[in-house]
């Protein structure tokens, strides 16, 4: 559980970069500008797939979080790690439905 919930922590990191990304490219395409934001490819495309799959692994991290506290079992996941990848859930569920 520990190597999965730092995999979710870069997954969430990669969905920060990702939406930020967007938003430079957005304001980049309102003034003409149709270039990408980043000049390499592969490292973009890389930052947005593993931010947008996010949502999906931070599902599963947290309904497998919820089970371990029913089942009263613990992990050796860092607190700031749990709390970190389980706030960016509603963030990310908010962005899927409203962006």
């Amino acid at each position: 559980m520990r190597f999965y919930s730092r995999f979710v922590f870069i997954c969430n990191i990669c969905f920060i970069l990702a939406a930020i990304l967007r938003l430079v490219e957005m304001s980049r395409r309102t003034k003409g500008n149709f270039d990408g934001a980043i000049s390499y490819q592969p490292l973009e495309a890389t930052l947005v797939v593993l931010g947008y799959s996010a949502i999906f692994f931070t599902t599963a991290f947290v309904l497998s979080m919820f089970y371990s506290i029913i089942r009263k079992k613990r992990f050796g996941i860092p607190r700031w790690l749990l709390w970190f990848n389980i706030m960016m859930f509603p963030i990310e569920v908010y962005y899927l439905l409203f962006q």
